[in-house]
């Protein structure tokens, strides 16, 4: 079943229409109606249906074909958004929901200003939203990079597994935002007609944005290297303070029982084995060389009054956050897809635009 949604323009005057379509299983032949009506290349059609691309733009002369990569709207998963730009037309094609083309929908619903410059400019602002989208994992990712390092340096376990989940979900977004940017630098410099001047300079902005995404997931994928190898120095180091610890007690117990066993040696000559004070005096010089022991190993630094309070600190400090990461990521995306949009005051004229969605039919 196809449902049809019109803006609250004005029919009458010359506009451009904006067809969105949400696949469901076994329900595909209306976009293939469309994209005929449409004359779009088949294949490319084809492609929106059953492949999964990377970001890429084509141009086929009379309409070009970009593939858009963006978020989802409460995971940090990748969905699709395929895009066809024609003279007076742009068709977005998705097979879920997708919040930035949603905020991008009602935003020109409640301001038809936004639709005043063309499709080209329209699909310049839903590129734009994808793609801060996408940079938002880096934003939501700063807020917790000190706390990461921070645990890493308490040599807290818990930090692997959330810098494991982290640096998948960076990977998983770096993956797509790099061909974006390359997309999108063809079409800052496209000569089509299709996009026109003030098109291209809206792209170059979102080149800027993806260009500044790339750049710092770069940045934040070194950030949890130098995480990993800072969780491996503090745990070296702990083992070093164990061991330290295991030295300064065999360096004691040694001469002690290096004492204990000469005077456990079965001879009847030993000195003092017949004293009423023998006992007692090997006893005062193993408490004499034990304490001596202690006194040299305080002096070099190897003995200090550990600090139970603030080792219970950290741990705590460390438990809270580690339950906490997920929802910094996710209240990160929420508050992104949420801002509200800011008005196009570029006099221009008004356009038209129609959406359509494909859901399943209730049999």
């Amino acid at each position: 079943m196809v449902e049809v949604d019109q803006l609250p323009t004005a029919r009458s005057e010359t506009g451009w229409h904006w067809f969105d379509v949400e696949l469901v299983a076994g329900a595909t032949d209306e976009l293939t109606e469309l994209g005929r009506r449409l004359n779009f290349d088949a294949l490319s059609i084809h492609d929106a249906i059953h492949e999964h691309d990377l970001p890429k733009v084509d141009d086929f002369g009379t309409h070009l074909v970009v593939v858009l990569h963006g978020l989802a709207e409460d995971a940090i998963e990748i969905h699709e958004i395929d895009c066809f730009l024609a003279t007076g037309v742009l068709l977005t094609v998705r097979t879920q929901p997708s919040p930035a083309l949603s905020s991008l929908w009602d935003g020109v619903r409640n301001h038809l200003e936004l639709a005043r410059g063309g499709s080209a400019e329209l699909l310049a602002r839903l590129a734009d939203l994808v793609t801060r989208r996408l940079l938002s994992v880096v934003d939501a990712f700063d807020d917790q990079v000190d706390e990461l390092s921070q645990r890493a340096l308490a040599a807290d376990a818990s930090v692997i597994g959330d810098v494991s989940v982290i640096g998948r979900q960076i990977s998983l977004v770096r993956r797509s935002v790099h061909p974006q940017r390359e997309m999108l630098d063809v079409l800052r410099r496209s000569s089509s007609n299709l996009v026109g001047h003030a098109g291209r300079r809206r792209f170059s902005d979102v080149f800027d944005v993806a260009v500044r995404a790339s750049s710092e997931l770069d940045a934040a994928r070194a950030a949890l290297v130098a995480t990993l190898e800072i969780y491996r120095g503090s745990e070296a180091r702990r083992a070093t303070e164990v061991t330290k610890v295991l030295t300064i007690y065999a360096a004691i117990m040694l001469p002690l029982s290096l004492i204990a066993g000469i005077f456990g040696m079965n001879h009847s000559n030993l000195p003092g084995i017949r004293s009423p004070w023998g006992w007692p005096l090997v006893a005062g010089a193993m408490v004499l060389v034990a304490a001596v022991s202690l006194g040299m190993f305080i002096a070099l630094g190897w003995i200090r009054r550990p600090s139970g309070h603030e080792a219970g600190l950290t741990l705590g400090r460390g438990l809270v956050e580690a339950a906490r990461a997920p929802v910094h990521i996710a209240g990160a995306l929420h508050t992104l897809s949420t801002m509200p949009l800011s008005p196009d005051t570029r006099p221009t004229n008004a356009r038209s635009a129609d959406k359509v969605e494909t859901e399943p039919t209730d049999r």
